[in-house]
């Protein structure tokens, strides 16, 4: 199916031409057909040459500018419309302006009433309004002879993904009877079937029943024009829009690149899809902004959309997404530094792969896990590790290692998983990070050099509590000679050299077996303080083991 959209001045003929093609007239309002004029979005569809095409016909009065803008959003080709008789309007420059901004590249210009009068004029002001917009190059019909040449327009329109995941922004939504909630849009990619789950505010909702094209259908391909009977919600307006689960991130603040800007006022209103939304603006430099949304979106990078003065009656600018994850700009020229880098390009220095499939980003990079990172980037953020922990070593110089934690915010890393993996010439132990054979402080080195002299006389003769408070080896100070390898550590607040248990496993076994605690004490030459924790320590290595005598022999 093809899907094409109408355009033009109010009452020049858009309607008519749509029921001429088709055979069905789009406006379905009774205040419509009472006025004849079309207020509300109208749809038909026709099959020309074997081409399956749904028509979607927009209010052309400039009170209904919206409305429009939403019928067109999603829509890729356009039938604009001048009468002969009248030319060019107000509303046709209005609407071109849309179309301009939103970077429609596919129509066909049809001139309507040409039994009124000469088209050739119509047809020269057209092409004037048209040089220098995406319209330019636009074919020319003369209604109702327009068929052959829609059919080169729909035959031109790039391939849909039948496989990308769903987003149908909503421009109908009603109550039917027996069967509840329904809505219609304009299907750009992807399928939906009967049976699907889609997500709605956050929140799931079921496909009761597809429609296409006034039939009944199991799954619907696009592009295509669908409505949708649902269960799982009622509150759904125009606007809203059905996704496919867990593949869209929200966002209530963007960085667009500006298209055709005129003059930027603050507050603006922003159409995208169906959407109609106020927003607030914040230039960044000439061609860029940042807009504030009220409420969250389900957006991509490489969304198009525009920013309108309704009071003005202005077609501002166009837009395009760029980032739905910007930095905050909160000191003095980061705007202007933001535009730099929105002008060469954009994307994540790390995100994970869902996420920036999500973005509507590229996955490229070398991947860490289920990250995507850039290569450049990671380089810096090792070199910046290195020296983070170097640092807080050296401002915390007993400590056993840098929290990962700690180490993980100061590198702005969004998850603890990455830090071992970014860290190169560091080891990661119980969660804290450290360089390997950190050296103690010279105030610690000097307190364990006079330790180990006198275990080089007595091996087993642990210093007594009141020695190492003397000497200023606290827990956190034993606890650094131990990792540096300097001392063993046999018992709370008891310290031996770093062989002491092959050194007494040494002597142990010139001893007669079994032997007592006593015995291996007078062996040792250490007192029950330092040999009881020794034999523990022995016993857990499977060097000595009880007997049921309570005495102990080598395992």
């Amino acid at each position: 199916m093809f899907v094409v959209a109408t355009a033009g001045h109010v009452d020049h003929g858009k309607s008519t031409l749509v029921h001429g093609l088709t055979g069905i007239w789009p406006d379905r309002l009774a205040e419509e057909q009472r006025r004849g004029l079309t207020i509300e979005l109208g749809f038909a569809w026709t099959e020309i040459e074997g081409r399956r095409i749904a028509f979607v016909d927009v209010p052309g009065h400039e009170r209904f500018v919206g409305n429009m803008l939403a019928g067109v959003g999603p829509v890729p080709a356009v039938l604009f419309v001048v009468a002969a008789d009248e030319g060019w309007m107000p509303q046709s420059s209005e609407h071109l302006d849309a179309l301009n901004a939103l970077g429609v590249r596919h129509a066909l210009l049809v001139i309507t009433k040409a039994d009124l009068a000469d088209p050739a004029m119509a047809i020269e002001q057209a092409r004037e309004r048209f040089a220098g917009t995406t319209l330019a190059d636009a074919p020319v019909a003369i209604a109702p002879d327009v068929r052959s040449a829609l059919v080169r327009l729909v035959d031109g329109l790039p391939a849909p993904d039948p496989d990308a995941d769903v987003r149908l922004w909503v421009d109908r939504a009603f109550t039917v009877r027996g069967a509840g909630t329904v809505v219609t849009g304009t299907l750009a990619a992807g399928r939906i079937r009967v049976g699907d789950e889609l997500e709605h505010a956050g929140r799931r909702v079921v496909v009761r029943g597809l429609q296409s094209l006034g039939e009944d259908r199991q799954e619907v391909t696009a592009i295509a024009r669908v409505a949708v009977n649902l269960r799982g919600t009622k509150d759904i307006a125009r606007g809203d829009a059905l996704l496919t689960p867990e593949a869209w991130l929200t966002t209530s603040e963007v960085d667009v690149a500006l298209r055709s800007a005129g003059k930027l006022h603050r507050d603006l209103v922003l159409h995208l899809g169906s959407v109609a939304m106020p927003v607030r603006v914040r230039p960044l430099g000439t061609d860029f902004a940042r807009l504030r949304l009220p409420s969250e979106l389900s957006l991509r990078a490489g969304d198009t959309g525009l920013l309108r003065d309704p009071g003005e009656h202005r077609i501002v600018a166009g837009v395009e997404v760029l980032d739905i994850r910007p930095p905050e700009l909160g000191r003095r020229g980061a705007a202007t530094a933001r535009a730099h880098a929105l002008r060469h390009g954009v994307r994540p220095d790390i995100a994970r792969a869902s996420e920036l499939h999500a973005m509507g980003l590229p996955a490229r990079g070398d991947r860490i896990g289920d990250w995507v990172v850039d290569p450049v980037w990671w380089q810096g953020k090792q070199r910046e590790a290195q020296e983070r922990v170097r640092a807080w070593s050296a401002e915390h110089d007993i400590a056993a290692g840098m929290p990962v934690e700690t180490l993980r915010q100061q590198l702005g890393l969004p998850a603890a998983e990455l830090v071992p993996e970014l860290l190169t010439g560091l080891t990661v132990t119980g969660g804290l990070v450290r360089e390997p054979g950190t050296a103690l402080p010279k105030r610690v080195d000097r307190a364990v050099r006079e330790i180990e002299k006198r275990l080089a006389a007595e091996p087993f003769r642990a210093p007594e509590a009141a020695d190492l408070a003397e000497l200023g080896l606290g827990t956190r100070e034993l606890a650094a000679a131990v990792r540096a390898g300097r001392l063993t550590r046999i018992a709370e607040g008891v310290v031996l050299g770093p062989d002491a248990l092959d050194r007494a496993a040494d002597v142990l076994r010139e001893l007669p077996q079994p032997f007592t605690v006593s015995r291996a004490k007078q062996a040792l030459g250490t007192t029950r303080r330092v040999a009881v924790p020794l034999l523990e320590a022995l016993d857990a290595r499977g060097v000595t083991k009880p007997c049921e005598t309570g005495e102990r022999e080598l395992a």
